[in-house]
């Protein structure tokens, strides 16, 4: 219990003194985890939306390639974006390995399959006639997708959700490919795990404090703009 009360008096301390490192960690994280988080909605809303208006060959087991990366072990995920990035690995040439970069590629990667596999289910439960409404009209491909997304904007900021609690939360992948050094790729989970590492409990509750503060306030946002959506 002392070591709770002391993490969470640690935290307020760190969080109103303004501890550069701190602060630095934590700034990092924001911007590692919305980048990985907005590559993921570009690339993964696009996805889900074809996937789920088209049918063609291999469709099937592309969706079970799919469902299959939505519970993948992100320290599997890490190893292979490792092997990719390593010096004598096919992407060696750019250097990205222990960067900030490459826990954004890696990030990318554990949350698409999940934001891809929320947008397909969600537009495969609207109703085809609508589709031909919308083409009747005289809409064209374009505003088709425009509509049919903002149709689907409710379970879209669900995606949006789950896939940044899923980069947030990640410390295997993150470790792996950025090797938690100080100053460049130490993020807020991976900090944890080294204080603790190093037993120093107390400030690593801090952290974890300042972790779920962050998720917390980020999901609020998203929690708002989805309930101010949500038809009347």
């Amino acid at each position: 219990m002392d070591l709770i009360v002391e993490g969470i008096i640690e935290a307020f301390r760190l969080i109103f003194r303004g501890d550069p490192e701190v602060l630095k960690v934590t700034l990092l994280t924001l911007t590692v985890s919305l980048s990985a988080t907005a590559i993921s909605l570009i690339v993964g809303i696009t996805m889900g939306t074809v996937i789920g208006l088209t049918r063609f060959t291999g469709r099937r087991f592309l969706v079970s390639l799919i469902n299959t990366g939505m519970g993948s072990p992100p320290v599997v995920v890490g190893l292979i974006v490792s092997v990719f990035l390593w010096r004598n690995g096919p992407l060696g040439i750019f250097s990205l390995m222990y960067s900030p970069y490459a826990i954004v590629i890696a990030q990318c990667i554990i949350s698409l399959p999940i934001i891809t596999g929320f947008t397909m289910a969600s537009i495969q439960q609207l109703d085809p006639k609508l589709r031909l409404q919308i083409l009747a009209l005289g809409a064209s491909r374009l505003q088709l997708l425009w509509i049919l997304v903002r149709d689907t904007r409710l379970p879209l900021l669900a995606a949006v959700m789950a896939g940044f609690g899923s980069i947030i939360s990640e410390v295997g992948a993150a470790m792996m490919v950025g090797g938690n050094i100080e100053g460049h790729t130490r993020v807020l989970t991976t900090a944890i795990v080294l204080e603790v590492s190093k037993g120093q409990f107390g400030t690593a509750i801090a952290l974890g404090i300042i972790l779920m503060i962050l998720v917390y306030v980020v999901n609020l946002v998203l929690t708002a703009a989805q309930q101010r959506s949500k038809p009347r």
